[in-house]
């Protein structure tokens, strides 16, 4: 093994040394553009060099970088024959292209690898969209055929260790970068399979970035760093894409370092700093119908591992009364998310995901654990220009008569006049959170 390993390694180096060193793309020139100029020469290239990789022997054993290099130099001997007439920056074009197609994700690599879109969106072989800046548009690149797509589905779930065909045909994975994946196969989605891709970028993003973006000003940061390090049950609500995983990672960061965090998610997200924390995961249920393991039964579960906070990524089913009861139990500064279009809407929908958890409690009883549990609801929106802004924070009073009562700490007005594009300030209104000042007394 050793030899064989010493004989690929020095292959690999000649291999490597074969390499032709083109220039980039032409500046100003669409890549896009390229993409369709160039699209029958860049499916024969892949054909051919898909077939050489096919010839090897031992390829399933081979390595992506040991193919990568064998499939360059591949590239590099089709290039010096004379019925590949390309300039420079084509063959870098099509180098990536073809590569991203054997050993990626084909037309979409670029899109996930570049920085500025934040959602991929497929709607079969012929539909492509991406999301820039809030705002989405359809991209001229397309995929061969289903057959194409679905190879580029399969090498995506190849490391999640999931699955998806006719007997499962929904699934929701993550990708190596993080960014969250759900595909829906025919006949589900009549059109061909669909893949959605949300990209997350909270690497290094902080809450000071959301204060220079207007997202949220500064005294409201200063609140809510003081209400997690207090301690307080926080539940963020908002619409899809409203960045409400984002803001939980955020949140999470003003955890104690020292204190021991589970997190429950479908697929991974977030990214907790620290060190004691346990990562749980759900899991589908095998080819069998067996084996799945719900985010309910993770928080049963996570009530047995001694956490001082539990962070569940988004509450949507059964589980609510769980979580409800564990951050009523001893696990206070537990965070989550829920999908709401305001605060008020956030606390009926946690109402109703408890009575279809099959809870057998009257709907008073249900408010009061809903209203003994959650102390504040951070509510996200994204206006029609694309901007995702935290637009109120309010905190759960208590009970009045048979309704749960709030107030806004902290709300935005309405659009200044004569500024169509400027966001209007998120400001307090005066009032004092009395669940903080309550929770600061008791621990000192």
């Amino acid at each position: 093994m050793e030899a064989k390993a010493l004989t690929m390694s020095l292959r690999a180096r000649a291999l490597q040394q074969d390499r032709v060193e083109v220039a980039p793309i032409a500046p100003g020139e669409n890549v896009d553009d390229m993409w369709l100029r160039l699209q029958l020469q860049l499916q024969e290239l892949t054909t051919e060099v898909r077939s050489y990789l096919s010839s090897l022997p031992d390829r399933a054993s081979m390595s992506d970088d040991w193919l990568r290099t064998q499939a360059e130099a591949e590239l590099n001997r089709l290039f010096r024959l004379p019925k590949v007439d390309a300039t420079d920056s084509d063959k870098e074009f099509l180098r990536r292209a073809v590569i991203a197609d054997i050993l990626g994700f084909g037309p979409i690599q670029d899109l996930i690898d570049d920085p500025d879109i934040s959602e991929v969106m497929v709607n079969g072989a012929d539909r492509i969209y991406v999301e820039r800046s809030g705002t989405i548009s359809q991209s001229k690149r397309v995929f061969e055929n289903d057959d194409h797509l679905r190879r580029v589905v399969d090498r995506m779930l190849r490391a999640s260790g999931r699955r998806v065909d006719q007997a499962s045909p929904m699934v929701d994975a993550r990708l190596s970068n993080g960014s969250r994946l759900n595909v829906v196969l025919p006949p589900l989605s009549v059109d061909g399979p669909a893949i959605t891709i949300r990209k997350f970028h909270s690497s290094g993003f902080t809450m000071d970035d959301l204060v220079k973006q207007s997202a949220l000003s500064p005294e409201a940061a200063s609140f809510l760093h003081n209400a997690v390090a207090g301690k307080l049950n926080v539940l963020v609500s908002g619409g899809t894409g409203t960045g409400k995983t984002t803001l939980l990672n955020l949140l999470s960061g003003f955890v104690g370092a020292d204190e021991r965090v589970v997190t429950i998610e479908d697929a991974v997200e977030l990214t907790p700093h620290m060190h004691n924390v346990v990562r749980l995961e759900t899991r589908p249920p095998n080819a069998e119908g067996r084996g799945e393991v719900l985010v309910r039964d993770l928080v049963r579960n996570a009530l047995r591992m001694r956490p001082d906070r539990i962070i569940v990524g988004e509450v949507r089913g059964s589980e609510t009364i769980d979580m409800l009861q564990a951050m009523n139990t001893g696990h206070e500064g537990s965070l989550s998310t829920v999908h709401a279009n305001s605060p008020r809407d956030a606390l009926r929908r946690v109402e109703t995901m408890v009575m279809l958890g099959g809870t057998d409690l009257p709907l008073r009883a249900i408010r009061e654990q809903v209203a003994n549990s959650i102390d504040v609801l951070v509510h996200l929106v994204r206006d029609p220009l694309g901007r995702r802004f935290v637009s109120q924070i309010t905190e759960v009073v208590g009970m009045e008569g048979d309704t749960i009562s709030t107030s806004d700490l902290f709300s935005r007005s309405v659009y200044p006049a004569g500024i169509p594009r400027g966001l209007p300030e998120l400001v307090s209104t005066g009032l004092q959170s009395s669940r903080l000042g309550a929770r600061h007394v008791a621990l000192t």
